[in-house]
């Protein structure tokens, strides 16, 4: 049986990776989130423009679809982008022992890149998107700024004199 204080530090780990999980999750919700306006949209849209072209893309819908049709496509674009960062110092802060600052700041920045996804997907008035995607990563450079310390800092003798 593990002692108290590696039950805490497992439970601390899996409280960091909680809020990446739910980003995955999220991820994949916006994937299937693209397949009704998409399809939607295509019955209904001008395609001549897409006939003989092997190897099309999803960026080729663009100007064929209604702009609406295409934002949860774009989002999920955007998932795949900063979020990887997220992902890879959840990563490393778990592995060093996350505090519970690290684990809400990991929260606010699901929080926020969830509710940026839903306004990217239902609003797009780029302002107020803008404003979340700038929030978001100010979280993700105070969490980077927390794996500094952790790493970097760790052992101040291991600095050069």
């Amino acid at each position: 049986m593990p002692e108290k204080r590696e039950e805490g530090i497992v439970s601390m780990q899996a409280q960091m990776l909680a809020p990446a999980a739910v980003l995955v999750v999220w991820t994949i919700i916006v994937l299937f989130w693209i397949i009704p306006p998409r399809f939607g949209s295509l019955s209904k849209a001008d395609t001549s423009s897409l006939k003989g072209k092997e190897g099309s893309r999803g960026q080729d819908l663009e100007g064929v679809l209604p702009d609406k049709a295409n934002w949860p496509a774009h989002n999920h674009t955007h998932l795949h982008e900063q979020p990887t960062l997220f992902y890879a110092v959840v990563l490393m802060i778990t592995v060093l022992g996350p505090t519970g600052t690290d684990v809400m700041l990991a929260w606010a920045y699901v929080g926020l890149r969830i509710v940026h996804s839903l306004w990217q997907i239902l609003v797009n008035k780029v302002g107020p998107r803008f404003v979340l995607f700038l929030l978001s990563t100010f979280v993700l450079i105070a969490l980077a700024i927390r794996l500094l310390m952790i790493t970097v800092f760790a052992d101040p003798s291991a600095l050069p004199q």
